[in-house]
């Protein structure tokens, strides 16, 4: 059997041929209008937009352009319009004989007569009578006629090579065949009955339903030494009956996509009934749509004659168990993955389905739809299975590597080519629902493939997890068990912000310890950040001074969590310390401790240990005493303590002297911290309006309690409460408590707590 259709061959050859540039651009627009109108405008943009070699086409070149042409024949929407047109096409720019060949150099060629052809040129001629013309054939280039080969030379049933005969390969996979091997499916009885009973057998389904292989097996079970033929699409079939007329041997007929083999000396009742009449079995295949077009033609007639069995595109539960149960992993796959497309469709449209995706990215095509399918298909990858958001969509296509031309296509122009129907089976991405895109399974198969793309990268792992931990559509356990593989193999080969990610990874789970182990392995490869975190998580297991070098080291990259929390351990190690010396009578180190508890708000304790320093001698703490005096409101105490410190010669304490309102007019106090209050400290505009409640100025101080409050100080909210209070609002009061509290006032929420059940008893 010829596996490409005589017309396409010759299509091509017209479409490749050499010519000059003018008449170039006239055949290729309209090449391109032909693909175009015939469902593949990607060819058409590529004749439309290409340039044309100088030299002519490379035979690689001729070849892809024969394919292209023949798979538009195929899977055309009206598969004879395709090719009634081509025919125009082909009557319009065929060369003549010697066109498409760049002459030899050298001498004139030698002169030849006329070569015969199909067309005579009557405009110069002189007749006298009537002049009748009869066209034979019409062919170009080296084609075939209508002569079939002998039937001695057909192959059996048994013998017949799937691929050769109209299956469609799968997606090619290292170390297994390009076929799967066959799985039974549910009309098969069916088909093989009817295949026995002999006379036109029609198998009838959409697209990609499988309809080629579920026939080709019928016939090898129930006729495995059958001779076969199977003509080209269009062939004249009426001379089989005289060729296979007194031969013994048992005949079939196969005529796959059944549409391009009805008319024009097609088959036909007439021509049907003397195959029968010879014992031959016409066994074919037809496309759903077409029947419905030609079951009402008289090209169609022949169909009223058939034996239909219709074969589901959908596998059924059992075809899927079967499936899955074949030993081949493409299969198993197709039968857990495919939807009501089937698994036959799943396995076949596939590197279909890739192969307009790849050729997407150009940028006079769809760089922008490319890069969003393949944001997709990397999420898919990363175990987001099912329906995933635009906005999350387009985020992700931005962080890929930025095909060329992205800002010439809109993301809804590119959503709009992705989601236009394939093959009449699948699109690119499916609509999930408002706003949300799923990609076609099969291509996140064909891109977790050896060839197919590359891996996902660490930071679009980390993203996926934590889409997966904040969204219950998706299944975290196995986003994050994925995430753990692909963080442990790149960690292993030493990608140190891999082991990094792993450590939050295991933290996140509760896996401390395992966590430690990748920060640390971050950390000693140089990574500041993961040096952080595992002095935090060191903290946390009480292993303080393990923690602290890993600390220091995130606090100089920057880390300011990490500084602090070194300040506070180093603080702690200092206050007890200090103690140790106090203790042993060092008044330094009394005093020295006695500023860091006044430091940390504990005033008892800095007073015990003040007094301390002051029973040892030590002079230095008359300023320390007199803040701890003032903070106390013990005003008289700390002035001494000042005057001492400021006779003592400490500048500090002249300063405190004059800058604090302790010998100042309630009148300089508010002008002091009206200052600040006006340049937006928190602190001072709650003092403030202390200051002004203070004397009667009530509707003032509430504006500067609300003040502070939108500062972010909850003292300012706790007064406004206490003033409400004061005036009997409790409502009011109730509510700036609560304010107050959410902030961590200590005072609001101990009056909450206090009034717990009992508003109106709130007391400052």
């Amino acid at each position: 059997m010829r596996l490409e259709s005589e017309l396409a061959s010759i299509g091509a050859e017209v479409l490749v041929a050499r010519r000059d540039p003018v008449e170039w651009t006239r055949v290729r627009k309209a090449f391109a209008a032909w693909f175009k109108s015939n469902g593949a405008p990607g060819y058409e943009t590529e004749l439309r937009v290409d340039p044309w070699p100088a030299a002519g086409l490379t035979e690689l070149e001729r070849k892809v352009w024969f394919t292209r042409v023949r798979m538009t024949l195929d899977h055309a929407p009206d598969g004879n319009a395709a090719a009634e047109q081509l025919h125009v096409l082909i009557e319009k720019f065929a060369p003549a004989p010697d066109e498409g060949r760049t002459p030899a150099p050298g001498p004139e060629p030698e002169q030849h007569p006329p070569r015969l052809s199909d067309h005579v040129d009557f405009r110069s001629g002189t007749f006298h009578g009537q002049v009748i013309g009869v066209q034979v054939q019409n062919t170009y280039g080296a084609q075939p006629t209508h002569s079939h080969p002998s039937p001695a030379d057909w192959p059996t049933a048994g013998e017949l090579e799937p691929l050769a005969h109209g299956v469609r390969p799968a997606r090619r996979t290292k170390g297994l065949p390009q076929l799967p091997p066959y799985v039974e499916r549910d009309m098969d009885g069916a088909v093989g009955s009817a295949v026995a009973e002999g006379g036109l057998v029609v198998v009838l389904g959409e697209p990609f339903a499988g309809k080629s292989r579920t026939a080709l097996a019928a016939l090898a079970t129930v006729l495995p030494t059958a001779r076969v033929y199977a003509p080209a699409r269009h062939a004249d079939l009426r001379g089989l009956p005289d060729l296979l007329r007194g031969r013994p041997d048992r005949c079939v007929l196969w005529l796959d996509d059944l549409d391009g083999h009805l008319g024009g000396g097609g088959l036909e009742p007439r021509l049907l009934a003397r195959l029968t009449g010879q014992g031959v079995v016409v066994l074919a295949t037809l496309r759903e749509d077409a029947y419905d077009e030609h079951r009402q033609t008289s090209r169609g007639r022949v169909l009223d004659l058939a034996q239909l069995v219709e074969l589901p595109r959908d596998w059924s539960r059992a075809e899927r168990g079967r499936a899955e149960g074949a030993g081949d992993p493409r299969l198993a796959q197709a039968a857990r993955r495919s939807g009501p497309e089937g698994a036959a469709a799943y396995l076949a449209v596939a590197p279909l389905l890739w192969d307009e995706w790849r050729r997407a990215r150009r940028p006079d095509r769809h760089p922008r739809g490319h890069a969003l399918v393949r944001a997709a298909m990397d999420l898919a990858r990363c175990g987001l299975r099912g329906p995933l958001p635009q906005e999350l969509l387009v985020e992700v296509h931005e962080t890929h590597e930025v095909p060329a031309g992205l800002d010439r296509e809109s993301v809804e122009e590119a959503f709009a080519w992705a989601v236009e129907e394939r093959f009449g089976v699948l699109p690119l991405l499916r609509r999930g629902g408002p706003r949300v895109w799923e990609v076609a399974a099969c291509l996140v198969d064909m891109a977790e493939e050896d060839g197919g793309l590359p891996p996902v990268s660490g930071a679009l792992w980390h993203r996926a997890v934590q889409v997966a931990r904040e969204n219950g559509a998706y299944d975290f356990e196995t986003v994050a068990a994925l995430a753990r593989t692909a963080f442990r193999d790149a960690a292993e080969g030493g990608d140190k912000t891999a082991m990094y990610r792993l450590g939050l990874l295991e933290e996140s789970l509760g896996a401390g310890e395992e966590a430690e182990v990748w920060f640390r392995r971050a950390a000693e490869a140089g990574m500041a950040k993961a040096a952080g975190h595992l002095g935090r998580l060191l903290v946390e297991r009480g292993h303080e001074e393990q923690a602290e070098p890993f600390l220091e080291t995130a606090a100089w990259a920057g880390d300011a969590e990490a500084a602090t929390l070194l300040g506070k351990l180093l603080q702690e190690r200092a206050a007890r310390w200090l103690r140790w010396g106090a203790n042993r009578g060092n008044g330094e180190a009394a005093h020295l401790l006695g500023d860091l508890l006044f430091g940390a708000g504990d005033h008892d304790g800095a007073a015990e240990w003040y007094y301390a320093a002051m029973v040892m001698g030590r002079t230095e703490v008359a300023m320390s005493y007199g803040a701890l005096h003032r903070a106390s409101d013990e005003v008289p105490l700390a002035e001494v303590w000042f005057r001492r410190a400021a006779a003592a010669g400490d500048h500090r304490a002249a300063e405190a002297l004059w800058d604090s309102p302790l010998s100042r007019s309630i009148e300089q106090a508010e002008a002091y911290c009206r200052e600040d209050a006006e340049n937006g400290t928190a602190m001072q505009a709650a003092h403030l309006g202390f200051l002004l409640e203070q004397q009667g100025r009530v509707d003032e101080a509430v504006t500067w309690y609300r003040k502070a409050y939108e500062l972010g100080d909850a003292y300012g909210a706790f007064l406004l409460a206490t003033l409400l209070k004061k005036q009997g609002s409790n409502p009011g009061a109730l509510a700036w408590y609560r304010k107050a509290a959410a902030l961590g006032h200590p005072a609001a929420l101990k009056a909450l707590g206090e009034t717990s059940g009992k508003p109106d008893t709130v007391t400052e």
